[in-house]
């Protein structure tokens, strides 16, 4: 038996199979499917055409547009086939044909989405991928399985994402290009292979970061990928340097974190 508020809006044209549990002024449009292990918080919307699998959680006040279909089965070729869950955040935008896929029993379980994040068309999440808060995926960004963006990642349309990839806080993705390596915290980068360009300066300014720090980041920066050692090597030599500028040491301490990745650098996978 379904749990459904009593001031659900629910579309006589809506399926919502029992089992489901629907939340205070959840809006449910016409033609929308709601499977029987699904969770839809108070004040969810899915405005027509929606399909809502297996074990998801929807947060409280967001939106779900036409032709979007969340929690279906992971693609992974090695899936299980194991109940698996999707966790998304509160206050997510998820436009029009959005794809997310719940994760699989072999890496944790659950593909998880932060809080007011904005998926626009046709942006796909894969299996296992951790999304952090206030995350943009811009039209047809794909994310392979096991990726990680962090907090206030912009991802410009078409951007393909590498499976185990890790896109740091406050990093820029420009469109169309290829990111199979990891990206720097504050980091921009662009093309095909993905090159870093340099920090997202602008990024860095809309979210309050004093000049004089920018410019601080700058140095540092300058110091880990043009240093003569290695990334990791530069980046460990320069960390007493600036234990006092957080944002420089978000940044060395990415670099320091286990990954099964490489560093996304100004060179690496340079053609020519």
């Amino acid at each position: 038996m379904s749990t459904i508020a009593a001031s659900a809006r629910i579309h006589a044209m809506a399926v919502v199979e029992d089992g489901a549990v629907i939340g205070e002024n959840v809006i449910i449009g016409p033609f929308c499917h709601v499977g029987p292990q699904v969770t839809l918080h108070d004040d969810v919307e899915l405005i027509s055409h929606v399909v809502v699998l297996g074990r998801t959680t929807v947060g409280a006040g967001s939106r779900i547009f036409p032709s979007a279909v969340v929690g279906g089965d992971s693609q992974s070729a090695r899936h299980s086939a194991v109940d698996t869950a999707l966790l998304i955040g509160r206050n997510c935008t998820i436009r029009e044909g959005v794809t997310m896929n719940t994760g699989t029993v072999e890496h944790g379980g659950a593909t998880i989405i932060g809080d007011d994040c904005l998926f626009l068309a046709y942006s796909h999440v894969a299996h296992d991928c951790r999304v952090g808060n206030h995350v943009i995926l811009s039209n047809n960004v794909m994310l392979a399985g096991h990726v990680s963006i962090g907090d206030h990642a912009i991802i410009s349309g078409g951007a393909a994402v590498h499976q185990f990839t890790r896109v740091g806080a406050y990093a820029f993705v420009g469109g169309l290009s290829a990111v199979s390596y990891d990206v720097i915290p504050y980091g921009m980068l662009n093309g095909n292979p993905g090159l870093l360009g340099g920090l997202n300066v602008v990024g860095m300014t809309r979210a309050g970061v004093d000049r004089t720090v920018i410019h601080t980041v700058r140095r540092a920066y300058k110091a880990i990928f043009e240093g003569s050692g290695s990334i990791r090597e530069n980046a460990a030599a320069i960390r007493d340097e600036y234990a006092d500028c957080e944002q420089v040491i978000q940044i060395l301490d990415f670099i320091a974190a286990e990954s099964d990745r490489a560093l996304s650098s100004p060179t690496r996978g340079q053609k020519g």
